[in-house]
């Protein structure tokens, strides 16, 4: 399996809240290069990973997640 055209940016954001930092908002975009064909299958995925992703789970409902895809087809 190699992971060559797959890679994320992930951006928080900070707040101040009784002088100190918190993280309320983490913004990910997957940027992935694979088949045309196989699109639909990666965004399925990508609606429901958080749902299996041990950070995702531990922070829900503190920290608001938002994942977008830019998909380069091959």
């Amino acid at each position: 399996m190699s992971f060559e055209g797959l890679y994320a940016d992930t951006v928080g954001e900070i707040e101040v809240e009784g002088k100190v930092l918190v993280i309320k908002r983490i913004k990910q975009t997957f940027h992935l290069s694979a088949d045309a064909g196989d699109r639909e299958k990666i965004e399925r995925v990508l609606n429901v990973y958080a749902d299996s992703c041990p950070v995702a789970r531990s922070v829900k409902g503190s920290i608001e997640i938002t994942s977008a895809l830019n998909f380069t087809p091959v």
